[in-house]
C-alpha cells in the first residue's frame, strides 16, 4: 500500500456514511448492495458510490458468487494506517482508528454459507516471488512460524509442522494450483499433539476437531510493480470456532508476509 492509497484510505475513512459502511460490514461480512442499503437512510446510488470509494481505497473487497455481489470488509489498510501512524506516534487522537483496527481483527465474523474471511493486500513483488513466499518451508517459518512439507500439485498431501509438531492426514490436501497465480488448499488437522505445542484448551481441541474441514484460497494478481493478493477462507458450519481463530490470525500472519517480503532481509532470500 503505497502513499497514494494510503491517501485514499484516509480519504475514505473521513466519510460518516462510509464508516457506517464498514460498521455494518463488521457486524455482518459478505453482504450484497441490496443487504446494506436495508435499514440505511441513504438512497441506493448513495451507497453504491460510497462503496466504489471504499473498494477504490481497498476498506472493501467484493466478490462475485453466481449472480451476487458479496461486499466484505479488508482489514489490510487499517493495519497499515496503524503499523505506520498509531504504533509509530502513539497519539491519542488516533484512538478511533486504534478502536477499529482492534475491531476488525479482534471481532468473529458472522458464519455463513458465503465465504466467511477476505483479505487483500497489495504487495510489492512478483508472482513469482509471492509464490515461493506462500510455499516455500524456508520462507513461511520466518514470518509464519509454520512449514509445509508438499508437491504443491493439485490432490497432493500437505504436511504441517508448527511448534515442533507435525500434522498429517489424508484429507489435508492441495485442491487447486496454478503456481504464480492461485493455490487453494483444505484447512488443518487439529491433534491434541498440535493443540498442546500451540497453547490451545483441550476442551477448545475437542470442539474444533470435529468441525468439518475449511479451505484457503490465495490468488494473485499483478498489478503493475506490485502483486494483489486476496486471500479466501471459507466452508466454516454456523458457530465455527476455528472461524474465531483465523479471522484474528490472518491479519496479523498477512501483514506480516507483505513486511518480510518488501523488507531487505525478505527480497535478499527470495528469487529475482
Amino acid at each position: 500500500m503505497g502513499p497514494h492509497s494510503l491517501d485514499a484510505a484516509f480519504k475514505a475513512l473521513a466519510d460518516p456514511s462510509r464508516r457506517q459502511l464498514l460498521d455494518r460490514l463488521n457486524a455482518d461480512n459478505g453482504q450484497t448492495l441490496r443487504e446494506l442499503c436495508a435499514g440505511l437512510d441513504m438512497a441506493r446510488q448513495s451507497v453504491s458510490k460510497h462503496l466504489a470509494i471504499l473498494e477504490e481505497a481497498g476498506l472493501v473487497v467484493a466478490v462475485r458468487r453466481g449472480r451476487e455481489k458479496l461486499h466484505y470488509l479488508n482489514a489490510a489498510p487499517i493495519n497499515e494506517i496503524a503499523d505506520r501512524w498509531i504504533n509509530r506516534y502513539d497519539q491519542a487522537r488516533v484512538d478511533a482508528l486504534t478502536d477499529l483496527k482492534r475491531a476488525l481483527e479482534g471481532t468473529p465474523m458472522t458464519a455463513s454459507t458465503k465465504p466467511t474471511f477476505v483479505y487483500t493486500s497489495y504487495i510489492h513483488t512478483t508472482p513469482e516471488r509471492l509464490w515461493q513466499a506462500i510455499t516455500d518451508p524456508a520462507f513461511t517459518d520466518r514470518y509464519w512460524g509454520i512449514t509445509f512439507e508438499s508437491t504443491w500439485a493439485k490432490g497432493a498431501s500437505m504436511a504441517w509442522t508448527q511448534s515442533g509438531v507435525t500434522t498429517d492426514d489424508p484429507e489435508q490436501v492441495v485442491l487447486e494450483s496454478d503456481p504464480f497465480h492461485r493455490l487453494s488448499y483444505t484447512w488443518h488437522t487439529f491433534t491434541p499433539e498440535w493443540a498442546e505445542a500451540v497453547g490451545i484448551d483441550g476442551g477448545l481441541q475437542a470442539q474444533i476437531a470435529t468441525e468439518p474441514r475449511s479451505k484457503v484460497t490465495f490468488e494473485l494478481e499483478p498489478d503493475g510493480d506490485q502483486v494483489k493478493l486476496t486471500v479466501v477462507h471459507d466452508g466454516f458450519p454456523e458457530g465455527s470456532e476455528v472461524l474465531n481463530l483465523i479471522s484474528g490470525g490472518w491479519p496479523k500472519v498477512l501483514s506480516a508476509l507483505k513486511t518480510f517480503i518488501e523488507t531487505d532481509d525478505g527480497g535478499r532470500g527470495l528469487p529475482a
